[in-house]
């Protein structure tokens, strides 16, 4: 990264008016007062947003890609004010460890055909990225052979359907995702055990249709994933529920997913005893595709009302998983350093969200964490350049939030902490003084609920929002009458120059 003498001189200056400022007005975010931030307040700066429709993105990147989602949706959701969300689920299956593989030359009789999904497991704290929405529901849950060849996609965007034809196996029952339970791990020549194992759902699958299409392949077809994959396509799996539903997510990365086959085999070395033998066909995103399809519905919804007629209402509506995101503008910064009569060096610059409603939406709560991101001259999505800190792993970032130090957050405060509660908030000091003084063009910018594990460094190279995290929440508009509002709070020194 280089630096001019003009840039190095800004910095020194804006350090030197930080450090020497002794104005009266001050706020911390539960700090004491030799962190707190001193300065001019403005919080009247006008901040507009508007509910909008998310735009769709891919759901896979490529085989072992950092940009494949950590966990994928699965479920149906009906909310009140957001309608109804469904997610669906496509998977190439895969040769087991991706090499030839044969079930022997003698007719082969299938005991059992399981597809396994394994939850997408995390700590305790965390254990809403596992399943979100109503755990007491019931789902029915059915699994299809893909009509098309998923692995040669060239997309698979989060709109994108997936036709499908015969009815492979179902599943009826509720979502227990932090559930670990036992299965029968076969020991050819000895007693089956139970083992434990990783918190799944285990869907039985037609026997005969998993020999035919499966078993009875011809043996050209079983010898590389690229030739299986072009005679079973691959998978389609879809959730419905009658009741409020929710939204489960599995892990297609660590290899605890897979298409299991139980089945009678010729004892090696004594062909007139009958050996049980089990065999897993991987699905993972490190050899071939995973994709999800996500779907909202908002007919008759505020949230439609909104997107049919955009205007200025008293809230706003954000929905994870490429659903509603909001536009927001800061119309009257252009204006500032006029109204001020100097050009300023801004200490802190706060965007603060409220929650309409401080209250949790049973079940549907309100997500932990939001995102922030600002469209270039291409309408490609790309960090603020206070999420984009400068490092030796990324030398075209802003050396300014990586000399502060200051967290650019964007977290929910459940507990107060200092004078927020029920809110969110951005740091974003250095993209409002790169508006203001006419460094950068606002060419969009914009919040959506996103995963608490999503790091920034990823996001910028592949989208803003994935589709990892549920989650929906209303927010309070900046002329919301009831004081829970979205505003930005700025912190500045005159330079006294124009």
């Amino acid at each position: 990264m280089k630096f001019s003498k003009l840039d190095l001189l800004t910095l020194l200056i804006s350090l030197f008016l930080f450090s020497s400022c002794k104005d009266s007005s001050s706020i911390g975010l539960g700090v004491d007062s030799a962190s707190a931030v001193s300065g001019t307040l403005i919080d009247t700066a006008t901040v507009i947003s508007r509910t909008l429709k998310d735009e769709a993105t891919q759901t896979f990147y490529g085989a072992s890609s950092a940009g494949n989602p950590v966990r994928y949706p699965l479920g149906m959701m009906k909310d009140a004010t957001f309608g109804t969300t469904t997610a669906s689920l496509a998977m190439s299956v895969n040769l087991p460890s991706s090499a030839a593989y044969s079930f022997g030359t003698t007719a082969v009789s299938i005991d059992s055909a399981v597809l396994v999904l394994a939850y997408a497991t995390d700590s305790t704290v965390y254990r809403q990225r596992e399943f979100y929405g109503d755990s007491t529901s019931i789902y029915n849950i059915t699994v299809s052979q893909l009509s098309d060849n998923l692995s040669t996609q060239g997309s698979w965007l989060s709109t994108k359907t997936y036709t499908s034809g015969d009815l492979l196996g179902s599943y009826s029952g509720s979502i227990k995702p932090n559930t670990k339970g036992k299965i029968t791990t076969i020991v050819t020549g000895g007693a089956d055990s139970l083992i434990a194992a990783v918190p799944q759902i285990r869907i039985k699958l037609n026997n005969e249709l998993i020999r035919s299409k499966i078993v009875a392949l011809d043996s050209i077809n079983l010898t590389s994933n690229a030739k299986f994959n072009l005679v079973f396509k691959g998978l389609k799996v879809t959730a419905t529920t009658n009741g409020n539903g929710g939204i489960a997510f599995f892990d297609f990365a660590n290899g605890n997913s897979n298409l299991e086959i139980y089945y009678k085999h010729p004892n090696a070395t004594t062909a007139t005893n009958i050996d049980t033998v089990s065999t897993k066909f991987p699905i993972s995103t490190v050899t071939n595709p995973v994709a999800a399809t996500v779907t909202h519905d908002y007919t008759n919804t505020p949230v439609a009302t909104q997107i049919n007629t955009p205007g200025e209402y008293q809230v706003t509506y954000l929905q994870a998983m490429n659903g509603i995101r909001n536009k927001i503008s800061f119309p009257y910064l252009k204006n500032l350093v006029a109204s001020l009569g100097s050009k300023i060096v801004i200490n802190k610059a706060e965007l603060v969200i409220d929650t309409s409603d401080p209250a949790d939406s049973i079940p549907f709560k309100i997500p932990p964490r939001l995102a922030l991101y600002r469209l270039d001259i291409a309408g490609q999505r790309i960090n603020v350049a206070d999420n984009n800190p400068y490092s030796q792993s990324n030398t075209s970032g802003d050396p300014r939030p990586y000399t502060s130090g200051v967290a650019f957050d964007g977290y929910y405060r459940y507990v107060k902490r200092g004078y927020l509660q029920n809110s969110y908030s951005f740091i974003l000091t250095n993209y409002i003084q790169d508006l203001i003084d006419g460094k950068v063009i606002d060419y969009g910018t914009y919040i959506a609920p996103i995963s608490t594990t999503a790091v920034a460094s990823t996001l910028a190279s592949y989208a803003y929002p994935t589709q990892t995290s549920a989650g929906r929440v209303v927010i309070g508009s900046f002329t919301n009458t009831n004081n829970r509002k979205i505003r930005l709070n700025i912190y500045y020194v005159k330079t006294n120059t124009k």
